[in-house]
């Protein structure tokens, strides 16, 4: 496994987007305050890359990870920025994580709640993503702790087998994808 430079992309006072399950902007609050307790619905994305044997990147979240630490997520997930789209901050955060430039296509959008513990929660308004991308990963450790490519059908056999590993957010998109976006995924 590559390892990018160590450089820290990620902040607990960052401000994120807050917004109401229409997408209204009602504010801006840290990513910390966002989390905390059952967590205030913010703008998030998940993106989903893919190699050219239709195989999707997975990343191990980090050790350092508040939320889900070592569980194992889509290619990418994140929170755009004041003043940035959600396709900008795909493009992003693909960059700061994987060090790979992909051109992210728009599938659907969602609103979740899970809870992680008495820890804190995500509360999401959550854009998801597919893209396409043969460049080599080189994974930033203070994000990503592993990475490993999966076939559909494999992921498919480990969430079945083995749900306790992966994010939430991971299995409702992965399944929402797979059954109602299966024709998106093939055109890919």
């Amino acid at each position: 496994m590559k390892r990018n430079r160590a450089e820290i992309v990620s902040f607990d006072n960052e401000p994120l987007i807050l917004v109401d399950e229409r997408d209204n902007v009602l504010g801006y609050d840290s990513k910390t305050a966002c989390h905390r307790g059952r967590g205030q619905l913010h703008r998030a994305f998940s993106v989903f890359v893919f190699n050219r044997h239709n195989e999707l990147l997975l990343q191990q979240r980090s050790s350092q990870k508040l939320l889900w630490p070592l569980y194992w997520a889509n290619s990418c997930c994140s929170h755009p920025r004041q003043g940035e789209n959600d396709l900008q901050s795909a493009q992003r955060r693909l960059k700061e994580e994987l060090s790979i430039e992909a051109q992210p296509e728009f599938v659907y959008q969602f609103c979740y709640h899970a809870l992680f513990g008495d820890i804190g929660a995500e509360h999401e308004l959550c854009s998801v993503y597919i893209a396409r991308s043969d460049e080599p990963v080189r994974a930033n450790d203070n994000e990503v702790a592993n990475w490993c490519y999966i076939t559909p059908e494999n992921l498919d056999r480990e969430l079945a087998e083995n749900p306790e590993r992966y994010t939430p957010w991971l299995k409702l998109e992965w399944a929402r994808l797979r059954d109602e976006f299966r024709s998106r995924l093939a055109a890919l």
